[in-house]
């Protein structure tokens, strides 16, 4: 569960980024890499939305795994 922690943790920085990005310059990072609204880009906005729902829901478990606490 570890990985999974991890790669939900990257996935809501690159999502972080990229926010930060469209407020800050009006880039859209995803939008230029993968074109506006395209399937990929669709897909890559998906999984982090998810991402931030798992999160939300488990940021407690989460936590207590990541510090070793039981």
């Amino acid at each position: 569960m570890k990985s999974l922690d991890v790669l939900i943790a990257v996935l809501l920085v690159v999502g972080g980024l990229n926010w930060g990005l469209v407020g800050l310059f009006n880039f859209d990072l995803v939008a230029t890499l993968f074109g506006t609204m395209s399937a990929p880009s669709r897909i890559v906005y998906a999984v982090v939305g998810i991402s931030a729902i798992y999160y939300l829901i488990a940021w407690k478990s989460i936590r207590r795994r990541m510090t070793g606490n039981a």
